[in-house]
């Protein structure tokens, strides 16, 4: 927790005021283009990844990248997506995978999830990666293959479909490698996927 402190006072100290123009405009204006949809992951930072300034992205990150279908009732994930779209008017959505997942390695390898049923059941939202994915235990694939099921999830909400019907919205999938820094576009089988 120290560190954690220090990192404040590293901010309130060097960080916040090297930017207080753009502090001050933010602390008025929430106006961000994209809307991310990462892993929660500690390894994937996504305003890192994408070099982007505070106030750019709307993130939203879960165990996987999951992105539950459309359905009705209350859900964090499907507010944010409707907020992010209906409300801030992103004119983007990535949804981004990564290299190593923890979620994915579990499905791809079959691990015994018995002691951790929240983990269990929210997972059963990658059920149709897995259904895509040929070969068992093959993380990478399931990786990728998950990142266009949950692209194809996102269709289903409505502020989703009706921008993407207005030609306002345009979903992105990405797979960002860890080691490398690379990040796959799979943006071909994404506007394929909702179409």
């Amino acid at each position: 927790m120290r560190d954690l402190a220090q990192g404040v006072t590293r901010f309130q100290r060097d960080i916040h005021p090297a930017k207080a123009d753009l502090f001050a405009h933010l602390a008025e204006s929430h106006t961000p283009h994209t809307l991310f949809i990462g892993c929660s992951d500690a390894r994937v930072v996504p305003e890192l990844i994408t070099a982007s300034e505070p106030g750019e992205l709307f993130v939203v990150r879960t165990a996987g990248n999951l992105v539950p279908s459309h359905a009705p009732g209350p859900d964090a994930v499907a507010a944010a997506i409707e907020y992010a779209v209906a409300v801030l008017g992103v004119s983007d959505i990535v949804v981004c995978g990564h290299s190593g997942c923890g979620a994915m390695t579990a499905l791809a390898e079959a691990h015994d999830l018995r002691g951790v049923p929240a983990v269990a059941q929210w997972l059963r939202h990658a059920d149709a990666s897995r259904a895509r994915t040929t070969a068992r235990g093959d993380v990478a694939a399931l990786v990728r293959q998950n990142v266009l099921a949950q692209l194809a999830n996102l269709v289903t909400h409505p502020s989703v479909a009706r921008g993407l019907t207005e030609g306002t919205l345009t979903l992105h999938g990405w797979v960002y490698d860890i080691a490398t820094g690379g990040v796959e576009d799979v943006d071909a089988d994404a506007q394929a996927t909702a179409a």
